[in-house]
């Protein structure tokens, strides 16, 4: 059986995950330590946790990063990712690869749907979490105009209307 691997997220810290009070194998990227406050409770609760060798604070390899924008772009959250969500997704797979079973502790949406795609587990803190699997689109609610999921711009290129997203398609979990 595979050993767990538990990967945190910037909102599990927030949400006031103490890794102190957990036996399995933590670990998150250094991205986060950059998201958190400095001084803030989930701050001191981080630092704690990494000079008490609980958490690992590891940068994945560019490869898995790479796999997690395509999951990301396909799924249709890419623009909802921060760089420190994208890399959490990406340590997790890595530590996948290396034959762990990664749990994401993440009460961000977009980071529970690409774990969905990419088939790593996920759990919540403070939200009830996904129940679907969303496939994305962009439209202008001005216009109606259609955009894929990965379109780069903000801006409907018809009317200048900011563009929002709706689900395209979703898939029970």
């Amino acid at each position: 059986m595979n050993r767990r691997a538990i990967v945190l997220d910037t909102s599990a810290f927030i949400a006031g995950f103490d890794p102190l009070a957990v036996s399995d194998r933590q670990y998150t990227v250094p991205e986060v330590r950059r998201e958190l406050a400095g001084g803030s409770m989930p701050s001191m609760r981080f630092n704690a946790a990494v000079e008490n060798r609980k958490l690992m604070v590891r940068k994945p390899k560019d490869s898995f990063l790479q796999e997690i924008r395509e999951a990301s772009r396909k799924v249709g959250d890419m623009r909802y990712l921060s760089e420190a969500d994208l890399q959490v997704l990406a340590l997790a797979l890595e530590l996948k690869g290396r034959g762990l079973s990664p749990l994401i502790v993440t009460d961000d949406y977009s980071i529970q749907n690409v774990a969905n795609k990419i088939d790593v587990e996920f759990t919540s803190l403070m939200t009830f979490g996904i129940k679907f699997r969303f496939k994305w689109i962009l439209y202008c609610p001005a216009c109606y105009r259609k955009y894929p999921a990965d379109y780069k711009y903000k801006i409907c290129e018809v009317c200048g209307t900011t563009l929002k997203r709706k689900p395209k398609k979703k898939t029970p979990l």
